[in-house]
């Protein structure tokens, strides 16, 4: 199968296949695509059973890409993450058997009940897509995004992801409860059969880094790119947070909104591109003072006060 409609095409194909399995969250689902056209990562923070694995194994399934999956649990080792020699007594010499992580799509469930030494197994892959295992580096295949899951109610028995590692993923999404329809449907299509087990890929991988190629080609203003250090700025000025987000967060902020631009079919990007996905690419990487947590306040709040100050600028079209 190879790519022959245009990219808001596919993109709607995409959304709608994954959409037979996760009913009523088209935006979560464009986000994720948008994650994954960018070459970032996701976490999925949301409470148990809204179905965080099905978007994973639905968005593996969609795009034909290679799935692993790894449950990370406190007695998980990085070996186990990344793979490891193994003496072949046969050859008389050792084997690399390589790990979950030399996958295409890969989810890392319930990524923050490993230990800090197994999560760190994670921190090369996402930053530079590759591994170093006993001092030979691999590549990892193409796209490669990670997708991980934690439930943000279940303090006991986890480890809070470092900074380091929160900063790694491009965006932070949540499915949410369903509405009561929503819910009737979901039940009403899985009272036989699931979904997922039915469902069929509508593009390839090659589709995806056709897309990614696509993407990176959207045009975006330098008033727009100043926009976007200016969100940034004023997340480290923000009384409220202690850190504000990084460079790192101004590249994916912009990589996202090209890719959101080229899944509605436009060659270039808006102020309204940045606004759309500036929470789920920021706020995750915001560290609020000890005060503001006493007082409950969220990062979201930070975001949507940053992005209230902040005055939109016009852009410009691709210049010939």
């Amino acid at each position: 199968m190879t790519l022959t409609v245009d990219s808001e095409t596919l993109a709607d194909l995409l959304i709608d296949n994954i959409g037979k399995v996760i009913v009523g969250k088209r935006e979560t689902v464009e986000f994720a695509l948008v994650a994954l056209i960018s070459g970032g990562h996701v976490l999925i923070e949301d409470v148990p059973g809204v179905g965080k694995t099905m978007l994973v194994r639905s968005i593996a399934t969609s795009t034909g890409c290679d799935y692993r999956r790894m449950q990370f649990t406190p007695d998980l080792l990085p070996s186990d993450v990344t793979g490891a020699s193994i003496f072949n007594q046969k050859t008389g010499d050792f084997e690399f058997r390589p790990g979950p992580i030399m996958a295409q799509i890969v989810l890392a469930d319930e990524i923050n009940r490993a230990t800090p030494k197994t999560q760190s197994a994670l921190l090369e892959a996402m930053g530079e897509q590759q591994v170093t295992v006993e001092g030979v580096t691999r590549k990892l295949p193409k796209p490669f995004m990670v997708l991980a899951t934690q439930n943000p109610i279940e303090y006991e028995g986890t480890f809070p992801l470092p900074e380091a590692q929160l900063d790694r993923f491009f965006m932070r999404i949540s499915l949410g409860y369903p509405d009561a329809d929503q819910e009737v449907a979901i039940m009403e299509r899985r009272e036989h059969v699931d979904p997922i087990d039915e469902l069929e890929p509508v593009c390839t991988p090659e589709d995806i880094a056709n897309l990614q190629a696509r993407a990176d080609d959207v045009y975006i203003d330098v008033l727009v790119k100043q926009y976007i250090v200016e969100i940034a700025n004023a997340t480290r000025q923000h009384p409220e947070a202690a850190l504000g987000v990084s460079p790192r967060a101004s590249i994916n902020l912009m990589k996202g909104g090209k890719a959101l631009a080229m899944l509605h079919n436009r060659d270039y990007v808006i102020p309204d591109d940045i606004k759309a996905i500036a929470t789920a690419t920021l706020a995750h990487r915001v560290l609020l003072t000890p005060s503001a947590r006493m007082r409950e306040v969220t990062q979201e709040t930070v975001i949507a006060d940053v992005l209230s100050q902040i005055s939109v600028p016009g852009a410009s079209v691709r210049k010939s």
